[in-house]
């Protein structure tokens, strides 16, 4: 069963939700640098992180599934519109977003796999999606105070999986939230401190894995999957490039 909306928008105007939305939002726009120019969907409770992305989209486009429920923005002066709708039938036309942010989502929904071919669908060729989903080896899957902690958690591999098999190309992956799922002070204030320690020492145990993918009409079985390990701005990465991808 889907969290309720004021569930999620009570979630990130707390302490820790803000540190949430902070980690993740370095991790995106590490991945994604600039977006001047490009149309972007989010998908799930995408509303977050959308606004504080890096450049000038020409469109931002929020869709909440009708199960969750939905609201409005703000109106802003960057083409933004926020859309409720079945998660597994999209109501936009094929190959129309440059970006696609699929969070809070991909893990409550009872259909992987269309789901997944309803985002490669609306995907531009050669579109970028990325996709959070808890960790289900990390702590914030397992607390039921945020989040991140309902529906199905993911390892790495099951996510690239899963993405693969809707013609969506892993190309890259990092995760976030090394904060402890507590919203006490002692923790939130010093969360950038836990993302930095957490990231250099204990790489495994993120709340979320974050991974990037290219639409493709084609997909060789045969194809190594290569993708790239991405860490936080001035940070190093916690697998060195001579090791490459895995998995």
């Amino acid at each position: 069963m889907r969290l309720d909306v004021t569930e999620l928008i009570n979630f990130y105007e707390t302490p820790l939700g803000r540190c949430a939305t902070r980690a993740i939002l370095e991790r995106v726009n590490g991945l994604w640098g600039s977006l001047s120019g490009l149309d972007v969907l989010g998908v799930g409770y995408p509303s977050p992180y959308l606004e504080p992305l890096q450049g000038t989209p020409r469109r931002l486009v929020s869709l909440m599934p009708a199960a969750q429920g939905g609201h409005a923005w703000h109106p802003t002066e960057r083409g933004s519109a926020s859309v409720v709708s079945d998660d597994r039938e999209l109501p936009f036309q094929d190959s129309v977003f440059d970006r696609v942010l699929v969070i809070h989502s991909l893990e409550e929904t009872s259909n992987y796999a269309r789901f997944l071919r309803e985002i490669w669908r609306v995907s531009a060729p050669e579109a970028r999606i990325l996709v959070v989903v808890p960790n289900r080896a990390g702590a914030w899957a397992l607390s039921d105070n945020t989040p991140f902690g309902h529906g199905r958690p993911f390892s790495r591999r099951q996510t690239k999986h899963l993405m693969r098999d809707a013609l969506i190309e892993p190309s890259a992956w990092t995760r976030a939230l090394y904060t402890p799922p507590v919203d006490w002070k002692v923790f939130t204030s010093a969360s950038d401190g836990w993302e930095r320690v957490g990231e250099l020492f204990v790489p495994n145990l993120g709340g979320v894995n974050l991974v990037e993918g290219v639409k493709r009409v084609r997909i060789d079985p045969s194809t190594p999957e290569k993708v790239r390990v991405v860490a936080p701005v001035k940070l190093r990465p916690a697998l060195s490039r001579e090791q490459g991808l895995q998995e």
